[in-house]
């Protein structure tokens, strides 16, 4: 069966990333037909937009894409490409994994965790008010001067409809991919309304699960403290949006960093694949960048699929080459200034030739 996935290459080395995983993804037996469609920085100068309609129409009628990183400009400009995927295509869960591959240079080893984040609410929902607003003096008279006078506000939304959502994803994933526990991560000791809503929608759903997949639950503060002395007690963590955001890059940082780390973007409809590292434009067209993150997004992708024994087949090549430790970029040998560290392309082509036998 063929699949029509949308391909946004992005900007950067976004266009080495995904060329480089459009070749591993063909190699891995999965049959899949490409819809090539541009967003980002250049089409903003061309289109007056980074995220283009006809972008959204494209992911919308395949219902799963696959892009490389976009710039998003710090301070001014566009807002990011990802958070307006976000919103538009309703992708509220985020999935993370983070595993060791070995071959990575890391301090920890038998790590094999995932977080999933969820993406709609929280503070990154965007509901804020500047200082000396007409709202924000508001907010501050009903707060019975428990907020300083002359603060910004950011409000942080939290309802029971998108925790339910999300900690029912997060169930459905550790089934369906043989993990046995979920952790629910909040700070509802300090945070009663909010993330006690939170714990409450978890233990709801939960009980749901009794039997099947386990259940538990950390204060945001903890489970970091948790996570660098013994990560290897936890299995699939669930969170709302910002606890997700920082503890997906710190997970990212025990297996070695964003460079080896994939994620997703999943909504009811459609799901987009996506690198979580940024696009370092200064490396453009210079085949330098690891492609690990972008092509191990590609596995998730033939998961979603059903291509599971693709998805086998280019993971486990992955974890060749990186064992291999010789047709790597030079961020996974032991010096990086290793003169026989290859590129981008390279790499790629060896994780291809690994498939082909």
């Amino acid at each position: 069966m063929a699949y029509r996935v949308t391909l946004i290459p992005g900007d950067g080395v976004g266009p080495e990333l995904a060329e480089a995983t459009r070749r591993v993804i063909d190699a891995s037996g999965a049959e899949i037909e490409w819809e090539l469609q541009d967003a980002g920085m250049a089409v903003m100068e061309a289109e007056g937009t980074p995220l283009p309609e006809r972008v959204l129409e494209s992911i919308r009628k395949n219902k799963v894409a696959i892009k490389g990183p976009i710039t998003t400009p710090r301070g001014g400009g566009f807002r990011s490409v990802n958070v307006a995927l976000r919103k538009a295509l309703d992708l509220y869960a985020c999935l993370r994994p983070c595993k060791h591959y070995a071959g990575v240079r890391t301090r920890f080893e038998n790590v094999d965790l995932v977080v999933v984040r969820e993406n709609t609410e929280d503070l990154y929902a965007g509901v804020e008010f500047d200082e000396g607003s007409d709202e924000a003096k508001e907010i501050i008279a009903l707060s019975g001067a428990r907020i300083r006078g002359g603060s910004a506000i950011s409000i942080k939304p939290i309802s029971a409809y998108a925790s339910e959502r999300i900690v029912d994803f997060a169930f459905r994933y550790a089934k369906e991919n043989g993990r046995r526990k979920v952790t629910a991560v909040a700070k509802d000791n300090i945070m009663k309304a909010t993330d006690g809503l939170f714990y409450r929608a978890a233990r709801k759903v939960a009980k749901q699960y009794e039997g099947e997949v386990e259940y538990d639950e950390w204060l945001v503060d903890a489970m970091c403290m948790q996570l660098v002395q013994k990560p290897e007690l936890y299995d699939v963590l669930v969170m709302p949006n910002v606890y997700g955001d920082i503890l997906s890059d710190l997970c990212a940082g025990l297996v070695g960093g964003l460079g080896v780390a994939p994620g997703a973007n999943i909504g009811d409809e459609v799901a987009v694949f996506e690198a979580i590292h940024g696009s370092a434009p200064k490396y453009a067209g210079m085949n330098k960048v690891n492609p690990t993150a972008l092509i191990l997004s590609g596995v998730l992708m033939l998961r979603h699929l059903g291509e599971r024994d693709a998805a086998d087949r280019v993971e486990n090549a992955v974890a060749a080459v990186i064992a291999e430790g010789k047709n790597v970029t030079y961020d996974m040998k032991s010096n990086r200034d290793d003169p026989t560290a290859v590129g981008t392309k390279e790499m790629g082509e060896a994780i291809v030739g690994i498939m082909n036998g």
